[in-house]
């Protein structure tokens, strides 16, 4: 692969995904320190690494594996939203917009998995 995995919108989608779910968990209750909070900056923090770990590999299956491990971050991080709206955690615009960085990377995690499969 040409250039660099910081190139991938969908690496830099992952970043701006991360960056707004530290937004959003900055005012969740503290004590979901350790529980909710936690686990969602863990998990939106792994799609974008799983980006680039598979971008680094040197085959294109390893690179679907990592891109199929981010995959499922993001179906992580989208429950963990449901469940965070649930129980009324955060600013609804702040959750709303991370829910649609969600949709958006899952779509094109799906067809650059599908991409470097054919």
């Amino acid at each position: 692969m040409k250039g660099s995995f910081k190139d991938l919108i969908v690496w830099q989608k992952a970043v701006q995904l991360s960056l707004s779910i530290y937004k959003l968990t900055a005012a969740f209750p503290p004590s979901e320190q350790f529980g909710l909070t936690n686990q969602l900056r863990r998990a939106s923090v792994s799609i974008a690494s799983n980006i680039a770990e598979g971008y680094g590999r040197s085959t294109k299956g390893e690179n679907v594996q990592f891109l199929g491990h981010a995959r499922g971050s993001n179906c992580e991080v989208q429950t963990q939203l449901v469940i965070a709206s649930g129980l009324g955690f955060g600013s609804d615009e702040l959750r709303s917009a991370a829910e649609g960085l969600c949709v958006e990377i899952g779509r094109m995690l799906v067809a650059m998995m599908k991409k470097l499969r054919d």
